[in-house]
């Protein structure tokens, strides 16, 4: 009797199974949240609000239907570029992403926004294997390329960035292949050859739209980053003009503003874009301002704000693999800002681990093994970070005061008069203790 009950078990359990899965529950579809203050005027937030609306009807009238889930995933992860609300709706476009790879595994346009969804979470090794998954499905897509040169860039991986980028221009020339091209030509040295792909990629895109206006104020800060402040305004005022309120746009006024030792007014815009989109950069920025506008008080406060964002985004990616954003590296500059010079150790040395062959990782433990006055150490780094021969100021001044500090002065005043030749108004400390051993020679 014994043998005919084990295939009765079977059988029983097979037939619970199909009836829970055709009476389960699905998930709640995640819900627009309604835009505030400036960013909730003007008509593309009406715009917005229509169309997910109606793929939200989509999906109440027909909850599987995978291509309105997509197409509502790419909506929220936009959304999210546009209040800064990445906790939210990265949340809701990840499970819409993952309820249509559940029942589609091979769905090409899932792949690459869970792919972008991942790259912007920093979650750089799992972006780069789901959109080598999402290639080898079309390899004839141009913004599959750019997602493997953007994962590729941030491990590391130089040379494979690069090829990824050429078949990205090959297939589709735009805004977000020549964005590409331009920041590959930055960290390589070429800093005119960025600024003129910068400029093809603003060209290529329509005035307004917020891809277009993120490459007008990344053309700005290639600007602030040559020493150029009157063009780097004017692309900022032209973003503005293009797409008011814009956050970014603002704070880069901010830093023209700052750069011309104008700290009250600089305050000003980086207060309204604080207060217009969530970004821990802007707290980090405006804690400096506050501090060279003696207001400690003020800066302490803007310090713990970006430290508080940036340790709730650590905590969620270390609770959840698949979502939550790795901030180590800009954790460890915040716990610099503060003083807690171990805590910066060991983040650094998180995100070292997670992407060794980053030159912005390398150069994020260099400067951190300099500030904790372990200097052998600190050229390592700055070594593996000048692979590329980046003419990052910031990098070469950094890279200056650290030849000084291992017994190279000649070496280490060269670097840090090229910097400040190419940026004179390079970041105030920073340029200071450069100057300050110039001074000394």
């Amino acid at each position: 009797m014994r043998k005919y009950l084990y295939p009765s078990l079977i059988l029983l359990f097979l037939a619970l199974g199909v009836t829970i899965y055709l009476t389960r529950t699905p998930d709640p579809v995640p819900q627009l949240r309604a835009r505030r203050g400036d960013l909730a005027a003007g008509g593309e937030w009406v715009n917005t609000k229509a169309a997910i609306e109606g793929l939200l009807a989509n999906l109440r009238a027909k909850p599987d239907d995978t291509k309105s889930k997509v197409l509502l995933a790419q909506a929220y992860m936009q959304e999210a570029r546009v209040t800064g609300d990445h906790p939210y709706y990265d949340t809701a476009a990840m499970q819409l992403l993952n309820e249509v790879l559940r029942d589609e595994p091979e769905n090409f346009e899932a792949l690459c926004c869970k792919a972008s969804l991942s790259l912007t979470q920093h979650h750089f090794s799992e972006g780069l294997a789901i959109a080598e998954k999402a290639v080898a499905l079309n390899p004839n897509n141009a913004f599959v390329y750019g997602l493997l040169c953007d994962a590729n860039v941030e491990l590391g991986r130089y040379e494979e960035a690069i090829k990824m980028a050429d078949k990205m221009n090959a297939v589709r020339p735009d805004l977000r292949s020549y964005s590409r091209v331009s920041y590959l030509r930055e960290i390589h040295g070429d800093l005119p050859g960025a600024i003129e792909a910068m400029q093809m990629a603003v060209q290529a895109g329509y005035a307004g739209l917020e891809q277009t206006e993120w490459a007008r104020i990344t053309l700005g800060h290639l600007y602030e980053t040559t020493g150029d402040l009157t063009n780097a305004e004017q692309a900022y005022r032209m973003a503005l003009t293009a797409r008011p309120y814009y956050a970014y746009a603002l704070a880069g006024l901010g830093r023209v503003e700052q750069a011309r030792s104008n700290y009250p007014e600089a305050i000003k815009y980086l207060e309204q874009a604080r207060n217009t989109v969530k970004d821990y950069t802007f707290a980090e920025e405006l804690a400096t301002l506050y501090q060279l506008n003696n207001q400690p008080a003020e800066a302490r406060k803007m310090k713990a704000e970006a430290i508080g964002m940036l340790a709730s985004d650590a905590n969620a990616a270390d609770e959840n693999e698949d979502l939550g954003h790795y901030a180590d590296r800009e954790l460890a500059y915040a716990y610099l800002e503060t003083g807690e010079l171990d805590k910066a150790l060991e983040h650094a040395k998180i995100e070292y681990d997670r992407r060794p062959d980053n030159i912005d990782v390398n150069e994020t433990l260099a400067w951190v093994s300099y500030k904790r006055g372990e200097y052998p150490a600190a050229a390592t780094y700055m070594k593996a970070a000048r692979r590329t021969n980046s003419r990052s100021p910031v990098l070469l001044c950094r890279a200056g005061l650290i030849a000084s500090k291992n017994g190279n002065p000649t070496e280490g005043q060269a670097l840090i008069k090229q910097a400040l030749a190419i940026n004179p108004y390079l970041s105030l400390d920073l340029a200071e203790e450069g100057r300050q051993l110039l001074a000394t020679r």
